[in-house]
């Protein structure tokens, strides 16, 4: 493919991205879901507002997280490093862990389709905070942290099964894809609606599709380019041509 002369480019990242900063994927062959499949029950929203087991569970599964304490990647920084071109970069992701920004990207430069780990939330009185205070009492032995202002579940900031999207920032990114010239699709295996049917929004917009992913996706077959080089490698590999 033809890297030169394209100026407006998205990227979609998934949970494939940051693998190589020690945070394990879900779908993938040692993915969090692959290995235990009834852990997927923790993350729909019915579950965690009706029991109060699961929500225990799934805080449980949050202190510790590999997340908090990991560091971006090449893949990262290269797109870090394109945005800092004279490209105009955007990137989508269905990431929570803020490595895209802890990278250099620019905030205004990222929207977060599902979300970041790094708020929560009360889901009655809509009271938003930094995760870290919340972390800190659950280590302190509140395995089912409150509300501090009304004693209401307290939830990450982060899209669980069976939990709309929010319309605005899903919006902003239909806008992204349909302005693009190159649709870069990366880590991602492209099955969760509505964020994998961007790629269609690109491609009926005139994009080229680009999709670097270890396995295959319902995307391929619209793709100008598929890679299965490992993300580490082909993405600062597309970046730097891609800034030529």
């Amino acid at each position: 493919m033809d890297w030169s002369g394209h100026k407006r480019i998205a990227v979609l990242t998934g949970a494939g991205i940051s693998t190589d900063s020690g945070i394990p994927d879900y779908r993938g062959p040692d993915g969090v879901w692959t290995r235990n499949p009834g852990e997927m029950n923790t993350f729909t929203l019915d579950t965690f507002l009706r029991d109060a087991e699961t929500r225990q569970r799934f805080w449980s599964t949050y202190v510790d997280h590999a997340a908090w304490h990991a560091q971006p990647n090449d893949a990262h920084r290269a797109l870090a490093g394109l945005a800092e071109s004279d490209r105009a970069v955007r990137v989508l992701t269905q990431n929570i862990d803020g490595l895209h920004q802890k990278a250099g990207l620019p905030a205004r430069k990222v929207l977060e389709l599902h979300g970041s780990m790094h708020s929560t939330g009360c889901v009655e009185c809509r009271r938003t905070g930094p995760t870290a205070p919340v972390l800190d009492r659950v280590r302190a032995g509140e395995t089912d942290p409150k509300c501090p202002d009304c004693g209401g579940i307290l939830k990450l900031g982060v899209i669980l099964f069976g939990e709309y999207l929010d319309s605005d920032v899903l919006a902003r990114a239909e806008k992204v894809a349909e302005a693009s010239e190159v649709f870069l699709a990366v880590g991602t295996s492209l099955q969760v609606e509505p964020v994998a049917s961007l790629c269609a929004v690109a491609v009926t917009a005139g994009a080229r599709l680009v999709i670097v992913n270890r396995d295959p996706t319902p995307y391929d077959d619209y793709a100008t380019a598929v890679i299965r080089d490992p993300i580490g490698v082909a993405v600062p590999e597309i970046c730097a041509a891609l800034a030529e």
